[in-house]
């Protein structure tokens, strides 16, 4: 494949980015591994992650009480083993993702509802691809491939520079185009153009745009810009979520789009997706994105829920 000049690796080769080409070796190693042992790295990989993220385990732990209360302090805590366990696979996953060739890649993912984008597509119309943080983001994403070459993403830049050119690299088989998060223009436009563009609103917004939603029933700041954003594109939108299978295989489920939207509620608008993301969750509750901060940024009286105890 090749690559354009902004997406070389060469300007990475000083000592500083060592341990980033290490671990590029790791992601391009463990996706040439057989299912079950990528299975066995990932998990191994993720109990080690714990050990060494406490931060980030006292937070997932804090939101799995929030969200599944009916589940017993055990429960819970096999759920946040469970979780971590999850988070090493997405390593594994990205590499998985990036790299496996994507014949070999459609032997393992069964593709529900393809139908649903095939159909807005052939109508020239944008399609925004409504999912959420889930660990097999990489591989759920890759194979868009074989769907359709008018597919984009939105990106969020990240500190290490050769990360950040590794993600939009690895991205590249599938999204030629990738639009900076906050480029609202890029993206109307990308839709405009009859685009198909992956887009996650289910991580904290604390912009204009954002409303008090609940969360498996606990308030949460949401982003409402959805709406707008499918108002001013006339885009369909579209519940696009993925799923490892016990089995070791993966699901990706397309739904139809959602009619009658956007309403005259960009807040009740946001409840109907949030509601479809937590019936998604609860199919693999360990496979969403627990180590997040869900509830930041709420307003008085409102608590923090993630404050130290006196």
């Amino acid at each position: 494949m090749t690559f354009p000049k902004e997406l070389s690796l060469a300007p990475f080769a000083s000592p500083r980015y060592w341990p980033t080409w290490a671990f590029l070796g790791f992601l391009y190693g463990a996706s040439k591994l057989p299912p079950s042992w990528q299975l066995k790295v990932g998990r191994g990989f993720g109990r080690l992650l714990r050990l060494v993220k406490k931060r980030q385990e006292r937070i997932a732990r804090r939101n799995i009480e929030l969200c599944f209360r009916n589940l017993s302090t055990a429960e819970q805590e096999d759920l946040l083993d469970r979780h971590f366990e999850a988070v090493g696979m997405s390593f594994v996953e990205m590499g998985i993702g990036w790299f496996t060739p994507i014949e070999a890649l459609l032997e393992r993912v069964d593709i529900h509802g393809r139908e649903h984008l095939e159909r807005a597509l052939a109508e020239r119309r944008g399609v925004l691809l409504v999912g959420g943080h889930f660990t097999a983001l990489e591989v759920g994403f890759a194979v868009l491939e074989a769907l359709t070459p008018r597919v984009s993403t939105m990106y969020r830049t990240q500190r290490n520079a050769m990360m950040d050119v590794m993600i939009r690299r690895g991205r590249h088989r599938f999204a030629k185009h990738q639009i900076p998060r906050d480029n609202v223009r890029a993206l109307l436009r990308t839709l405009r153009d009859g685009y198909a563009v992956g887009y996650l609103p289910d991580q904290t917004y604390l912009g204009n745009q954002s409303e008090l939603v609940p969360f498996f029933g606990e308030p949460a700041v949401t982003n409402t810009a959805t709406s707008k954003l499918a108002a001013i594109s006339g885009a369909a939108v579209m519940p696009y979520f993925f799923r490892r299978l016990p089995t070791g295989r993966y699901r990706v489920d397309i739904g139809p789009p959602l009619a009658d939207f956007p309403s005259e509620s960009p807040t009740r608008d946001a409840q109907r997706l949030f509601g479809a993301l937590e019936d998604y969750i609860r199919l693999a509750p360990e496979q969403y994105l627990w180590l997040y901060k869900k509830f930041k940024g709420r307003p008085a009286p409102l608590p923090d829920p993630y404050a130290r105890q006196p």
